[in-house]
């Protein structure tokens, strides 16, 4: 869905406060607490410091501000009071943040103390995957460029992307269209325009993409047990190319992207 620039200007800012969220838990020793206390510190971070809403919250019954998603978790990880960040662990963070009726929607995959050389490079090519779609953004280029360019990056380091789930638009709704893909061709599907605001969020996995829910109805793992990680940003279609809503400060632009606004 196009939006007018005064709706662009107000995801701008529900943008800015969700990278904010990011900047209070990159400050954070994560190793020892729990997923539920990481839960509990976002929360009071958005609804209190920044006056938003936490958009998670009671979106299709689910409880939390969060998805927390440890390791071989490879998405919708829910918070617990028993599961305990550890040294060594990998964990996805997924948070989404409503403010003046708009939503932004960001996930960091955080490398928490001393974290094993093949989890570390994993943990790069999804970031770097992340990039390489998000570089395609431009009017007139297509769903399927940015998918492709994902799917490629990941398979040329001998990773896999998880199919089961993908980017999506968003704005006044957490869901809108268009699926944003993270396989496909080159120039096939819905043509980019100006205005228009998804994310681009791939799921990468150390061995097969296949994946399994969990009896909870949420938590979804990766098939053979392998790692998984993924990273979201919220982007912006703009007159000459992309920009980037939900941009942390500490976050370096490929060069391919440099000059975009934050």
């Amino acid at each position: 869905m196009v939006k007018s620039p005064d709706e662009l200007a107000a995801m701008r800012i529900a943008g800015r406060l969700l990278a904010a969220v990011f900047e209070m838990l990159d400050a954070q020793q994560l190793a020892g607490m729990s997923t539920l206390q990481v839960n509990d510190l976002v929360e009071r971070y958005i609804t209190d410091d920044l006056a938003a809403r936490p958009a998670s919250k009671g979106q299709y019954g689910f409880a939390y501000v969060l998805n927390s998603s440890i390791n071989q978790v490879v998405c919708h990880g829910v918070p617990a009071a028993g599961e305990v960040i550890r040294d060594g662990d990998i964990v996805n963070l997924d948070i989404t943040l409503e403010k003046g009726g708009f939503i932004a929607d960001s996930s960091k995959t955080y490398m928490v103390g001393t974290v094993a050389a093949p989890a570390r490079r994993l943990v790069q090519i999804a970031q770097d995957a992340m990039w390489q779609g998000i570089a395609q953004v431009r009017p007139g280029a297509t769903i399927g460029d940015i998918g492709n360019a994902i799917d490629r990056h990941a398979k040329k380091h001998g990773c896999a992307v998880v199919r089961d789930f993908c980017g999506h638009g968003i704005g006044r709704e957490m869901h809108e269209s268009p699926e944003v893909l993270n396989y496909g061709r080159p120039g096939h599907g819905p043509t980019l325009r100006e205005g228009m605001t998804f994310t681009v969020e791939p799921m990468v996995n150390q061995g097969t993409r296949k994946v399994a829910t969990l009896d909870d109805g949420w938590t979804v793992v990766t098939g053979d047990g392998k790692l998984s990680a993924q990273f979201e940003h919220t982007v912006a279609v703009t007159a000459t190319g992309v920009e980037v809503l939900t941009l942390r400060r500490d976050e370096q632009l490929p060069r391919a992207l440099r000059g975009v606004a934050r």
